[in-house]
Parts: C-alpha cells; structure tokens; sequence
C-alpha cells in the first residue's frame, strides 16, 4: 500500500510545490501489518508503560516479595544529601499485617493485578459465605477467617466488592454505609434525651453499637462501617 503526502506552502509564498512524496512499505517489510475491519484503536498500538516508585499514590496496589500490597501513606522524600526515596506505609492484602516500606525514586516496581468485582452476599452455607455475581451467577465463597469482623455489618442483599489477585480472593469492601434494624435495645429513661447520652443496641446481624436514647427496636439506623458506629436513623 503506498502512503501520499501533499505538501501545501502559504498562498503568500510565490513558491508552489506540486510534487507528491511517496513511500511504499513492501508488503514483507516488518513494518507492515493488517488492519482488520471493525478493530479497535487501543488494540493496535497497545499502550505499555512502566510502574515506578514516583507513581505511588493512596490506593496504589504494588507487589513485593510475591504478595500483593495496598499503599495507605506514602510521602517523597528529598535529603540534602543522599538520594531521594518514598517512604510508604502498606497493607498486605492478604494477612492484613502493615509495615512500612521505603523505595529509592525513579526505582521500577511491580503493580500487582488487583481485579474489583461487584457482588451480592446473598446467603451463609454453615461456615461460608456465599457472594453471588448477578449477571452470571457464578458464587464465590469466603469463609469466617476471611470475613473476619466485617460479619458484623453484613446482611443479605449487601451489594460488596470482592478483590481477586492470581484468581483468587484476597480482600471484600464493605459499603460506606448499611441500613440495619435495631433487634434489642434498652429504653431509654424520660429526660435523658434532653441531656443527650447514648446506650448500647443489637443489631440484626448481631453487632452491638452505641446508639441515641430516642433510638428504639424496631428502628432502621445507619452504620458507618469504617468506624462502626452510629450515623442516623434511616
């Protein structure tokens, strides 16, 4: 195929070229390739680039020694004298342990490939947790250990993101936010809301929290689940 190119000079110019630059790439040239009908752009000039120390950011999913880590603080670091570096603070995805870990700047690092998922707990199988995607019903399930205290504000229904790193699960994210109903609550005394002051509620999933005096069983409250504790009624 032979590629044209015009050239066009200012009409100011008295200098008029005409002549047509041509170059054709032989067909078994390594340069040449096929464009197929209907292929996306990105497909043909895939776009590769380098991960490196520079690039860390909050959120920010790196592996080190073969496991997978979350950057939670990170700060660039400038000496007068030395080189500079990132000190970071990072959790590990899978044992939940964090520690902090400094890397040279400029310095290559491997981003771990962390999938988000979508899904919905839908129901507990003695010990399992069972998390359903609802566009293919494919069930992934999660066991205690691996739920861990983010039990306490699951219900059915819980929209959640699972985590995948290697094909299997290595974290879920809860909600902001979860509406659950108040099972179990003492009354609150006369006067006492007028003070202010709060007293200890069971929740459906079992979970305990400190909730206002007006607050009464039966009631729909919110529950920020970073903190666990007490937003409003729903």
């Amino acid at each position: 195929m032979a590629g044209i190119l015009s050239v066009h000079l200012s009409s100011n110019s008295r200098l008029l070229c005409s002549s047509l630059l041509s170059y054709s790439v032989p067909s078994n040239s390594p340069a040449s390739f096929r464009v197929f009908p209907g292929m996306p752009l990105r497909s043909r000039f895939p776009r590769i680039y380098a991960f490196s120390s520079n690039d860390i950011r909050v959120g920010s999913s790196i592996e080190v020694d073969g496991a997978p880590w979350r950057v939670l603080e990170f700060l660039h670091v400038k000496p007068g004298k030395g080189a500079a570096f990132v000190r970071t603070k990072v959790r590990n995805y899978i044992t939940g342990n964090t520690v902090e870990k400094t890397f040279r700047a400029g310095s290559t690092l491997q981003e771990a490939n962390v999938v988000k998922e979508t899904k919905q707990y839908t129901y507990k199988d003695g010990s399992n947790y069972v998390f359903m995607d609802l566009a293919t019903y494919e069930e992934t399930r999660l066991s205690d250990a691996e739920v861990g205290d983010k039990m306490k504000w699951l219900k059915e229904g819980t929209a959640c993101n699972l985590l995948f790193w290697n094909g299997r699960v290595i974290d879920f994210e809860l909600p902001i936010t979860v509406k659950l109903t108040v099972t179990d609550v003492d009354p609150g005394l006369r006067g006492d809301t007028a003070q202010g002051g709060s007293k200890p509620a069971t929740l459906e999933t079992g979970a305990v929290v400190n909730v206002p005096l007006f607050v009464e069983r039966g009631d729909d409250i919110m529950i920020d689940t970073r903190t666990g504790q007490y937003m409003s009624r729903a």
